[in-house]
This record gives C-alpha cells, structure tokens and sequence, in this order.
C-alpha cells in the first residue's frame, strides 16, 4: 500500500482523461465523426496497453479470457458510451459535457440494485436522488429551450446524448463488476480496446471522413494518451483502497473548466457549477459511506476470528 503514490497515479490518470478529451473535442468540431474518434481512442490505446502488459509481465494473462461473451457486451455498451460521449463533446462545452458525465457513477448503484441484486439503503438512495437533482439542473436551461432555435436545439440534443453516454458508462461498468469475479483487470483492459476498435469500424458506413493532418495527429495522440491514462487508473487502486482514490476523480472537472476557457473560450454558466456541485456532493458522500461500511465490515471480520 502506497497512499501517495496511488493519489499522484489518480491525478495523473483524471488530467490524462480530460486532456483526451479536449482533443477529441478538437477534432469533433473539424468535423470528425464520433464512430470514427472511438476507431482512434481504441486502436491507438492498444500499443501503449500491450507494452504495459509486456513491461509488468502479464501479457499471458492480459490475452487470456474465460469469458469471452461478457468481454464483448461490455465492449459493446462500453463502446456505445464512447460514441455518445464523444458526440456531446463535440456539441457542449467541454465543463457542461464533464459535469453531465458525473452521473455515470451514480446511475451504477441505480443498475447494481436492479441487474446485479445489491441493496441500496436509504444514505444511498438520497445520495443518488441528490446527484440526479444535480444533473437536471445542469441539462435544465437546455431543456426549457428546446425548440427555440437550430443552436439550442442543437445543444439539448447534446445534453440528452451526454446523459445516454453516462447510462451506457455505468451499465459497462456493472458488466465489468460481474467480469472481475473471472477475469483479470489486464485482460479487461485489452479485450475492451480490441473489441471497441472493431465495433468502431461499423460506423464507416455512417460517414467517416478524411481528417486534416492537424486532426489526425489529435486523434492519434487521444489514443495515445487514453491508454496512458487507463494504465494510471488501474494502477492507482493496487496502491491503496478505492475510497481513498475514487473522491480525486472530480478533479477533473477543474481541469475541464481551466481548459475550456484557455483552449475553447468556454465560460461555465452558474446553472453549470450549482449543478456540478451537486452531483460532486452526492458522488463523495457515497464513496465516505461505502468506505465506512467496508471499515465495519473489517472490524466485524476481526471481531469474529478467533485469538491464538
């Protein structure tokens, strides 16, 4: 266990993750489609993740699956969260779109309970309701201008496919809690890489595009820094416990407002930041409740074995 290495790894892995996405942004509005961003954040991401697996000897296992089925669903679901959140990244400032991911989180307790059996008590449940209360305020003024122009029409669509993205995010996430009971995290990793990279080829149909040489080369660092980003997150949780690591997440919405004003000359509106605010609260208050849980589920432990 290293705290402060698992914390530096975390914040590496969320400025990794928004640096990512400012350069799809970048290339979404030079006009590059969604299915065609995911072919580059996938296939892209693969060199890096199989050096990795090279690097910390787990090539043998990160190729190796038992449950090749479940790796496809949560490629499919995992892929088709990409495509719509690369969508709205195109259409919504960058702060709006990160804010609006925040729900994914919460909507997993949400799928947990009804897809995998586990109980939600009441601390959660209000948890839960105070986070989406916090996203209905963010996608609120989108919605009450729905219809007024081609620009607001345009932007709720945005909010709606964004709010679609964090659904398909967290029901891959709750494929990828029933895959960890067989399957190890490298081969997770992997096989999800490889299975949206070929998914992504069946949106060519759709309109692919020639990109500019300025847009390939984000594209290609987007892969790039993708896979980099997703080896510091799993690194992080193998130096210390998830509830210490998780809350460093929402980071990243800082950094998404720092970048979208320099890079994109994005203002967040107040509707914005109340909103965010919000589903922060909600998403800490459940991670310092599921870490309270496991420390009386350690001390139960304790209590009932038995003393040499």
């Amino acid at each position: 266990m290293n705290p402060s290495r698992a914390i530096g790894l975390k914040l590496t892995s969320v400025t990794l993750f928004v640096v990512m996405s400012a350069l799809i942004k970048a290339a979404s509005e030079q006009g590059v489609p969604p299915g065609e961003t995911v072919f580059f954040r996938s296939f892209f991401a693969l060199p890096v993740i199989l050096v990795w697996l090279v690097w910390t000897g787990q090539l043998g296992a990160g190729l190796r699956t038992k449950d090749p089925l479940g790796q496809f669903w949560r490629g499919l679901i995992g892929g088709t969260a990409m495509v719509l959140n690369f969508a709205a990244l195109g259409i919504l400032p960058l702060p709006e779109a990160t804010a609006i991911s925040y729900s994914s989180p919460l909507l997993v307790v949400i799928f947990a309970a009804m897809f995998l059996g586990e109980k939600v008590r009441l601390f959660r449940l209000s948890a839960v309701a105070l986070g989406l209360l916090g996203v209905l305020v963010v996608i609120s003024p989108r919605l009450s201008s729905f219809g007024t122009d081609a620009v607001d029409a345009r932007a709720t669509l945005g909010a709606v496919v964004a709010l679609g993205g964090a659904s398909c995010a967290a029901l891959a996430q709750v494929f990828v809690r029933k895959l960890v009971q067989t399957e190890r995290t490298s081969a997770i990793v992997f096989w999800f890489s490889v299975v949206a990279t070929v998914l992504s080829l069946f949106t060519i149909p759709f309109g692919w595009v020639m990109p500019s040489p300025g847009a390939a080369a984000m594209l290609i660092l987007a892969g790039l820094v993708g896979g980099l980003a997703q080896i510091c997150l799993t690194s992080a949780y193998r130096h210390a416990e998830a509830g210490l690591v998780a809350p460093f997440d929402y980071a990243s919405i800082l950094l998404a407002l720092v970048i979208g004003y320099f890079v994109f000359a994005e203002v967040p509106t107040p509707m914005v930041l109340i909103g965010a605010g919000l589903i922060i609260s909600a998403g800490v208050f459940i991670i310092w409740r599921e870490r309270q849980l496991g420390l009386e589920r350690g001390r139960a432990r304790k209590g009932i074995t038995p003393q040499g």
